[in-house]
This record gives structure tokens, sequence and C-alpha cells, in this order.
């Protein structure tokens, strides 16, 4: 049993556990599914409309089998992202990134079709997409337990074996054994409010660490979208279609080029406000472009802005390891992790397989999250049928790293908030953690450290202000491993930049490992023997 002083108000037993109910989550329940596994399902909001997809449209990285365009597709962010994918893994994903969007198209969703009545696979829109896929969950036979955020797995001496948690509506805990969790958390945007992205605060990480397992890439952790000051909608994509000026008028030179985010980054630490219009893009595109990302519009709507004519004050908000390619390291292609029995999928996972250190933007990470979904889920099931009848009758404790107690203490609400916005203070403004120098990091690690001892020392209730306390030690935790493996990383590759250290060096063509609760480590990794151009 857990940890806990008491049963829990439900018990289940289950073969395949999947943590998340977003595109990753949603499909690796259906795969294991699919193998006969009996599947088992739990998300902290409701599975289908929450996360950062449910509400946005997003470009698939859907490539025709065609040798050329793939060799195209592959090569499109290699160089970008510092040389650190897999030339391997960039093909597996685009396989069945292919083959999982033309299943979509025959279980239902409702593609576009061009002129010529093809359909147009290269993009989903959010509210349809998850809206099918918590269909094809509950037609899988997959149970689905919404609003019951994890707070803890649990494992013994043989690997992880099930979690526990909070149905924070109804304030039942919950404790679900299983003989393999998939864990499909997302990223880590650190509340910022990018739009979507309230849920996810880096749980997963933090449940990964907890259980052994390690992480791979966090020092491309900090990916900043440009967004309307007045807006939570990060589409970044849109913003190549616009100028931007200052308040007087005048161009900001270079915010519309590659390095245009910096750009408007440093303008802005200097207090000078950005603005842009979208007055690049091409007549006929503009209704295209209103069709295809509607909510993008909905702020400007609201306010009487025509961003196509009018100028709109911008900033940079951040989405950390969601935009990121940081994550929990995979040891094998069925995205199993390096704890026994536990699986990693979606913007939880390491993405630098296939996009080494630098975003794929939407694009990349949705096929991620389909495709990995696909191969954990299916490796769960294989690892949970072995184990048959002895999935029940395992002596499981719970891994917290922080002690679980069944009632909440008092004051825990205004505490959780304030570590929060102690880890905001590190990881949000641009001089720390855009723009990375060794001083910077070092005296931010300071910080987090302290405030990290601080959360393990106070006791969390299983309940949903209980939620909140995890929610803020995993950020803690998340930024730790994010600034102590840029501190490891003494040049700029990828997203990552150190402000004194501001070219590549190719003798750091390795991944970063990280791991470690109260003393974080970091060791470095070999990039697969493989071709390193293309």
């Amino acid at each position: 049993m857990t940890n806990a002083t008491a049963r829990a108000s439900v018990e289940r037993i289950t073969d395949v556990l999947v943590i998340g109910g977003g595109p990753a989550g949603t499909w690796a329940a259906i795969s294991a599914a699919s193998k006969g596994a009996k599947v088992t399902l739990v998300d902290k909001g409701y599975c289908g409309s929450s996360g950062a997809t449910a509400p946005s449209g997003t470009g698939v990285w859907y490539v025709e089998p065609n040798r050329e365009k793939r060799e195209e597709a592959k090569a499109s962010r290699y160089a970008m992202g510092g040389q650190l994918a897999e030339h391997r893994w960039m093909d597996r994903v685009l396989d069945r990134t292919y083959e999982n969007m033309n299943k979509l198209g025959n279980l239902g969703y409702p593609f576009p079709v061009d002129e010529n009545g093809n359909p147009y696979k290269r993009g989903l829109q959010g509210p349809e997409y998850m809206r099918l896929m918590r269909k094809l969950v509950q037609r899988a036979g997959v149970k689905i337990l919404d609003h019951s955020p994890v707070l803890e797995l649990l494992a013994d001496e043989h690997g992880v074996g099930g979690a526990a948690g909070v149905n924070t509506q109804t304030g039942e805990t919950w404790e679900i054994r299983a003989g393999a969790v998939v864990v499909a958390t997302g990223g880590c945007a650190f509340l910022s409010r990018a739009l979507g992205c309230n849920v996810l605060t880096g749980d997963g990480y933090l449940f990964a660490a907890e259980a052994g397992a390690d992480l791979s890439g966090m020092e491309f952790s900090n990916a900043y979208a440009i967004c309307p000051t007045f807006s939570s909608v990060t589409k970044t994509a849109y913003y190549s279609y616009a100028s931007f000026y200052y308040e007087d008028g005048t161009v900001v030179e270079g915010a519309g080029s590659k390095k245009g985010r910096s750009v408007i980054a440093r303008n802005l630490l200097e207090g000078k406000q950005v603005y842009a219009k979208l007055d690049q893009a091409p007549e006929d595109l503009k209704p295209m472009l209103r069709v295809a990302q509607t909510n993008f519009f909905l702020p400007f709507d609201r306010r009487g802005i025509d961003p196509f004519k009018d100028l709109f004050p911008v900033t940079l908000r951040l989405e950390g390891t969601v935009r990121g390619t940081g994550g929990i390291r995979i040891v094998d292609d069925t995205c199993a992790t390096s704890a026994p029995g536990l699986y990693a999928a979606g913007d939880a996972a390491t993405r630098e397989l296939i996009c080494g250190g630098f975003t794929g933007g939407g694009s990349h990470n949705a096929a991620w999250a389909m495709s990995s979904g696909s191969f954990a889920g299916e490796g769960a099931a294989a690892y949970a049928l072995k184990l048959g009848e002895a999935t029940g009758s395992r002596n499981l404790k719970g891994l917290s790293s922080q002690t679980l107690r069944d009632r909440q203490e008092a004051g825990a609400t205004a505490r959780s908030e304030e570590y929060v916005r102690a880890v905001q203070d590190e990881v949000k403004p641009y001089d720390r953690n855009l723009f990375r120098t060794e001083k910077g990091l070092g005296d931010s690690l300071v910080r987090l450290d302290d405030l990290w001892q601080r959360q393990r020392e106070a006791g969390v209730g299983r309940t949903a202000e209980g939620v909140k306390a995890r929610e803020a030690a995993a950020m803690t935790a998340t930024a730790r491993w994010m600034y102590h493996s840029a501190l490891a990383r003494t040049e700029t590759r990828g997203m990552h930049k150190r402000e004194d250290f501001p070219t590549g060096d190719a003798g750091q063509h390795h991944r970063l490992i990280s791991g470690g609760l109260d003393q974080i480590w970091v060791k470095k990794e070999e990039v697969a023997k493989e071709r390193v151009s293309v």
C-alpha cells in the first residue's frame, strides 16, 4: 500500500495506467488497449478539453513516404537543433505519424480538402481532434477518470506499479495498481498563462525523478512565444507575416529575423514597448489564416483591432518545455524510461530525438505526441501483460519526495502561491532564462535550492490544495534541472543561449542527462553514431 494513513476512497487494478489525457495520453491508451491490455486513463482536467492542444489548431509533421521529401523534412530542423536529433528516430516518427494521421481520417476526423478533393493532413484543429480522441478512447474500452490528478507514483523493488491521487471535484482519494504506467503529463510552462498550459506544470518530470528515472535536454527549455500583451494565444508562426515597430512608428530592426525574439526581449528589458502588425500577409491568405487559427483572432476582434492594419503591443510569454525539447529520457524504442515499468510520451518525454535542441514548434510536437504515445502504449501493454495477475498483489509504496498527509495544513494554499511566484521570478525574466550567464544561473540556483528544501519539509495533503503544492514542487524541480543543465553546457546551441559563451563548441556535441532531487546531477551522453549532416 502507499504511505497514506487511510485507505483510498477508490481503488482499481489495471494493466496499464496512462497519466494525462492530451494527444500523447489518448494515443497511448488506445494503443495499449489495442494490444489486449486493460487500460485506465487519469487526467488532471477533462480528457479531451484540457492541455495545450485542445483549444488550438496545430500543424503536424506529416510527410508522404517519399525519400526526397522525407530527407528535406528531416533537414529542416537538424542544423538548428545543434545536430542532436537522430535520423532513425525521425524516420520512425514520420512513419508512425503518417500512419496515425491516415487512421484519424478513416475514423472520422473532418480533414479539409483541396481543390482536387484531396484531404489536407498537415494540420489538426484541437477541439475536433481531442473530441474525437476522447470518443476513440472510450470506444477502446478505456476507463477515464477526469479531474483526477496524480499526487505520487507507487512502486516496489521491481519498479513502478501504479499511482495515487485525488479527484478535485469530489475530494475522493484514489489508488490504481498497474502493471505499467505511461507518463503523458505534458511539459512545464510555469503557469505563465499561455493558452491551455494551466495544467502543464512539470508534474511528470517530478514523478519520474522520484521513481529514479532521469531527464535529458533540460537546458533546451527556454522557449518564449510572441503574443499580444492582452492575449494568452501563443501562435508565433503568424508573426512571420508581421512587421515590428516602436510606439512612434519606426521599425524595430531585426525583430522579424530568425533572432527576432532575442531582439524583442532586449527591447522589452530596456523598457521599450514593441508593437506588431501583420502587414506582410498576402490579401488572398488572410481568410485562410482566420480559418486555420480562429482563436488567434478572438482577442483582437473583442477589442476592435484589425491585426492586419492596426498596431498592437506584444510581449514574450514563457512556454518552457512545452515548446522546448527537454523531458524524461527514454531508453529504447518502446519509450521506456530508466525506471522499470515507467514509460514517457509527448511533451513529458524528451523530443531531442527528433528536434535536437531547437523546438519543432507545434508540428513536430504534434507528431511526437501521437507517435511516442503509440510506442509507449504498445510497450507498456507488452510489459504489463507479462506480469499477469501479479499486478494486484505487489507491496507498493508511495514515492513522493514530500510527506503526503490525509489533511491539508493551515495556510497551505497561500504557501503554494508564494512558491509558484518565487519560481516564476527565476524562470520568467529574459535576462535570467533567455540570455543565460554563469552568474545569473548560479544566483538563481541558490534561491531555487533553498525553495526546494522548504517545500520538501512541508507536508502535503491528499486534497485539491495538495495538488497545487505538488505542482509548485514540480516547477521548482524542473527549474533546477533546467539551470543545472544550462550551467553544464558552456556554449550556445539550439535554443540554449549563453551570453558568456555565445558560439557553438564542436566538443560539446553530446546530450546532457540530469536527475536527482535534493542533489541535482548532470552527465554527458553520446549522440547515437550515425550521419551527423544531411
